[in-house]
């Protein structure tokens, strides 16, 4: 056992051991240099995934099937192949919290390729009880502002230097104005989605949980007020109210409203560079997130994992090492504008063949940032209290709820999410 460890530590991430080698599995392993890779799409990722899937092949003889299913279903699905005792040898998954028991500790396999090399915002999440990689950061994500240029330019509204960012009331201000000047539907549009409103309240000074994920962090007064911004903006017709109505408890993005142009400001994130610079007819770009009391977005992001009932649990770990070296990160980020997790390429910054200056907005938010909305945004109690503030904000937006009571329901949502976790 230790001669196999040391041959695949040696190779580093490519192929360091036969696939299917039983080093470390429960299960009766084979080896038939194939592997399933469960897998849902922001858009751009797709063909750079498939095109490092297809240099893994090249290299290693192993046959990876992608398998791609909706978001929407991708727990859904995963649940049920893991009850049929069929699950994929590996997941790209958002959440890995509904999973963590069937999870496969990465470092049994590749402990020397992946232990420590990713934000140290994530440790705590992908590390078990027991001291267990149970996954590996694949990409980091930075909610921010998107604007469109040609209007702005038409109305004469200059746009905040990267280094100085606007005030909320100023990034309000200079949207309205640029609203009027275009005749648009709506000032700033922001998705549907819990995690892109706790942007918001981080720039107010507060998140769900606290620097070190262990209590409820939510500041009653700063939180009160975020919600009260929130709610008058929908009612004032400068957000969309109808958008997070009729859209309930579920996610909901508002990029076709941006790219209609009814609306000169967009919150949403780095995700939509490679869409927009694809989609849009006009001139566009990032611009950095307001201030409030902090600055900064809000960071999330993907994992990859393995799972204990896998039967190529060797070739798993091997594929998610090679996926996640600094090569491949590289090549994933320049190639669909994502950001990394890897400490190596954070602190040493990439140069993008395209919109480099977009995705350098949005780097430069990862570093003011606070460490707090890493803590929340990576703890396992987020997925559920996010779902309950989207619900407490379209109550207050129905007028059935204020935004003290919202506030209230969001905290007792937190403390029994992070009680359920533990």
């Amino acid at each position: 056992m230790r001669r196999i460890l040391a041959s695949c530590i040696a190779m580093v991430t490519l192929a360091a051991c036969a696939p299917g080698t039983t080093s470390g599995g429960g299960n009766e392993q084979v080896d038939d240099k194939t592997l399933t890779y469960l897998y849902f799409t922001d858009g751009p990722d797709e063909q750079a995934t498939r095109n490092l899937i297809a240099d893994y092949e090249k290299k290693s003889g192993v046959k990876v099937d992608l398998q791609i299913v909706p978001f929407d279903n991708l727990e859904q699905r995963l649940q049920a192949r893991l009850s049929g005792g069929n699950a994929p040898d590996v997941a790209r998954l958002t959440d890995i919290s509904p999973f963590r028991s069937d999870l496969l500790d990465l470092n049994k396999f590749q402990k020397a390729a992946l232990d420590g090399q990713f934000i140290d915002g994530a440790k705590a999440y992908i590390t078990g009880a027991g001291g267990e990689l149970l996954a590996v950061p694949s990409d980091l994500t930075m909610n921010g502002p998107l604007v469109n240029v040609d209007q702005f330019k038409k109305a004469g509204v200059s746009l905040p230097d990267v280094t100085k960012p606007w005030k909320w009331d100023e990034m309000v201000a200079a949207a309205q104005k640029v609203q009027k000047a275009n005749k648009t539907q709506y000032a700033i549009a922001m998705d549907v989605s819990g995690h892109r409103f706790s942007t918001m309240l981080s720039q107010f000074g507060t998140t769900f949980f606290s620097a070190d994920g262990t209590s409820v962090g939510l500041d009653t007064q700063k939180a009160t007020a975020a919600v009260k911004l929130f709610a008058d903006l929908n009612a004032s017709g400068v957000l969309p109210a109808d958008l997070w109505l009729q859209a309930g408890s579920k996610y909901k993005a508002a990029n076709e409203i941006f790219l209609a142009q009814q609306t000169p400001v967009y919150i949403s994130g780095n995700w939509q560079v490679s869409a927009f610079a694809k989609d849009a007819t006009f001139t566009w770009a990032a611009a950095p997130n307001p201030c409030q009391e902090t600055c900064g977005g809000f960071p999330g992001g993907k994992f990859m994992a393995s799972f204990k009932q896998s039967k190529r649990q060797q070739a798993a770990a091997d594929f998610i090492a090679y996926m996640n070296s600094k090569e491949s990160q590289e090549r994933l980020a320049k190639e669909a504008n994502f950001l990394p997790t890897r400490k190596d390429l954070i602190s040493s910054g990439i140069d993008y063949p395209q919109r480099d200056a977009d995705m350098k907005v949005f780097l430069a938010d990862v570093s003011r940032t606070p460490p707090q909305a890493f803590a929340t945004s990576y703890s396992p109690a987020f997925a559920a209290t996010a779902k309950a503030t989207v619900d407490a904000l379209g109550k207050v937006l129905a007028k059935s709820q204020s935004p003290e009571q919202a506030v209230e329901t969001i905290k007792a949502a937190a403390e029994k999410a992070l009680k359920d976790t533990k």
